[in-house]
């Protein structure tokens, strides 16, 4: 089980960070996800597999000017 967003998730074998965005229906594109205190770009998504047992941050990336 993985937590995302602070609510439970279940987890499997070789799940990546793409994987978990498709599963969670997100169509948010998101630039950077933190799994734990380690932050992933969005070029490394599909290869960035989620531990068990870990907490996972979606971050949106805000710009303004």
């Amino acid at each position: 089980m993985i937590k995302v967003a602070g609510k439970e998730h279940p987890w499997r074998e070789g799940l990546t960070v793409a994987d978990l965005l498709n599963e969670l229906a997100d169509d948010y594109q998101y630039a950077v996800v933190r799994i734990n205190e380690h932050y992933i770009s969005k070029i490394n998504f599909d290869k960035t597999i989620i531990p068990d047992e870990t907490e996972v941050f979606l971050i949106p990336m805000i710009a303004g000017g």
